[in-house]
């Protein structure tokens, strides 16, 4: 494979290629590159805390007859708030470090996709490891295992949907976002296929527990179809409609490939798709289509605020002194782990940049990597007064974030890297004529101040 192409390749599916890791990859062919990166994601590690605090408490007798009283409900909510800052933190780390990419960045994916979050850090964190684990599985397990995990008969209200009184959250969720889309079911549909979820619920313990007193046995009509029909019917008929295997092939299309639609190449995602729903086929199907290389695809997309934070991360080991910081830059930039904006997820795309963001974005690398400095200009230029620049930042984005950059890190792998090469290996796309010109006035001392210099421009952003 070319270089560009697999530099291509690891942003998409990772958050980029080291220069080391791209020399030994240079040297085999796709076939056998795409398929080490699936032999790679084979296993799955689950993401966890520490919450035997919380488990204790549900072994103990403070918990009975499966109820809380109120002041165990307060504890177990102070601590869930803090625990879910260390996961948070914790995910990060496991999309920089893990050596099971493909499944990190499907599992990131996926909870965009099914879109779920709850206050409990036992019922959010065992539901993103059910994304996790099902992330390059079969989509029809994956979804009757997302329609059963506790977070999720919370959040959309499966857990009060009783054949007494029937609440539609949930079918109607099911549908138009996480199989179908808007406008491939009818209302009725909706109300049908409420009843066949009745009964969905969970113990505290994040169990699922199927009530079978709340459950609705009478014959439904779903799609043209009448019987006594139960969630997992459901389910199997909606996956009979070739519409199912299209949407999603269009999202994984977006997410991966490009924003812009090419309506020929996600119909033949659809064929294989639908053929078994076998997520690890068609992803290896899309990465093996010459299509996915095309040039009008590569550094076209903008990052995700995740993808963004994590490519830097990648490139130059970065921790927070303070934890919490790492959030506050990613509800700055609109996208924090763990606290989707709503049911339907970040929108993405455009979306990710406006006025304020894009100014966050550019100043970023030097705030985090280069203790705020900005370079100056070589003698003789034109003076774009960097001091008041950094001063005016400060005020507007609060103190200046602590933060430990690991630089060895970088320099061992860019070691082989000519300076003139740097952008290369950190930009997807090329730059501009004003880019070109803004680093050229610029001191470059040293790759760590390059390396900064390339991050701050909007090219960048791109992926």
């Amino acid at each position: 494979m070319k270089r560009k192409h697999i530099q291509h390749l690891y942003w998409r599916i990772g958050f980029g290629v080291l220069p080391s890791q791209l020399e030994k990859l240079s040297k085999i062919n796709k076939k056998e590159l795409i398929n080490g990166l699936f032999v790679a994601s084979k296993n799955v590690t689950p993401l966890e805390v520490d919450t035997s605090e919380i488990k204790e408490i549900f072994r103990s007798s403070l918990m009975s007859a499966n109820k809380l009283d109120p002041e165990t409900r307060r504890k177990i909510r102070k601590i869930s708030r803090k625990k879910q800052i260390e996961l948070n933190i914790a995910w990060i780390d496991r999309l920089t470090y893990s050596s099971e990419i493909l499944r990190e960045k499907m599992t990131l994916f996926w909870a965009n996709h099914f879109v779920c979050e709850d206050n409990s850090i036992t019922y959010i964190q065992q539901f993103k490891n059910t994304l996790r684990e099902h992330a390059l599985g079969n989509f029809k397990d994956f979804v009757n295992a997302v329609s059963k995990e506790a977070a999720m008969t919370k959040y959309l209200n499966t857990k009060q949907n009783k054949k007494q009184k029937p609440n539609e959250n949930f079918a109607r969720e099911l549908m138009e976002l996480f199989t179908l889309g808007v406008g491939h079911y009818t209302e009725a549909d909706i109300k049908e296929s409420a009843k066949a979820f009745t009964g969905y619920s969970h113990n505290l313990r994040g169990e699922f527990v199927f009530r079978k007193r709340h459950h609705d046995e009478s014959d439904k009509t779903f799609f043209g179809k009448t019987g006594n029909f139960s969630g997992e019917d459901i389910i199997d008929i909606i996956l009979e409609n070739k519409q199912c295997a299209k949407y999603i092939c269009g999202k994984i299309y977006r997410y991966f490939v490009n924003d812009s639609i090419d309506e020929n190449h996600v119909n033949a995602m659809a064929n294989v798709f639908y053929k078994d729903y076998d997520i690890e086929n068609l992803m290896r199907y899309m990465l093996m289509s010459n299509w996915f290389y095309d040039e009008k695809n590569i550094g076209t997309k903008i990052k995700s605020p995740i993808e963004f934070l994590v490519g830097m991360k990648t490139t130059v080991p970065t921790t927070f002194k303070n934890p919490k910081q790492l959030l506050y830059i990613q509800k700055l930039l609109g996208q924090t782990l763990l606290n989707p904006p709503n049911v339907a997820g970040w929108k993405g795309g455009r979306s990710w940049i406006d006025s304020n963001t894009i100014v966050l974005r550019l100043k970023l690398p030097s705030l985090l990597l280069n203790d705020a400095y900005i370079s100056k200009v070589k003698e003789g230029q034109k003076d774009v007064n960097a001091e008041a620049k950094k001063a005016m930042f400060k005020k507007k984005y609060g103190k200046r974030f602590k933060t430990e950059t690991d630089w060895k890190y970088f320099n061992n792998h860019f070691k082989t890297v000519a300076l003139n090469d740097l952008q290369n290996h950190l930009l997807a796309c090329e730059i501009n004529n004003s880019a070109k010109a803004y680093l050229s006035a610029l001191e470059k001392v040293s790759k760590q101040e390059y390396c900064v210099q390339l991050m701050s421009l909007p090219e960048y952003q791109m992926c």
